[in-house]
């Protein structure tokens, strides 16, 4: 005897599992493409662990955008990858932002946003 598909207020009854990822998070937002590909650029070099620590500027002057990243603290380990805090502000012709965040470096020296959030200096 086949059985019939569950209901919906069987289905509803289910809380979500975290099984579906949440989109990644955006450096700031308002950037163009060529802005965002410039802030990424950027915000790997603030973040090398092998680099200076110090903040690191990026501009585009076709849009006006621009922006600076400051790495936070030393770069630590985290499940196989290099993580590391940052401040930013990120200035675009519709807005400013002041931004926290943390990015890791897998293998592939690709930097992933895990987070970014307003900044509140305090």
């Amino acid at each position: 005897m086949p059985s019939s598909p569950p209901s919906d207020d069987f289905r509803a009854s289910f809380d979500a599992t975290g099984s579906i990822r949440r989109p990644a998070p955006e450096i700031a937002r308002g950037l163009e493409p060529e802005d965002t590909r410039r802030a990424r650029a950027a915000l790997a070099t603030a973040l090398d662990p092998q680099g200076s620590g110090e903040r690191v500027d990026w501009d585009n002057p076709q849009t006006g955008a621009k922006g600076v990243f400051t790495p936070v603290g030393q770069a630590y380990p985290s499940e196989g990858r290099v993580c590391r805090a940052f401040l930013a502000e990120i200035v675009t012709s519709h807005n400013e932002e002041r931004l926290q965040g943390t990015a890791c470096r897998d293998k592939n020296a690709e930097w992933t946003l895990l987070d970014v959030k307003p900044w509140k200096k305090g």
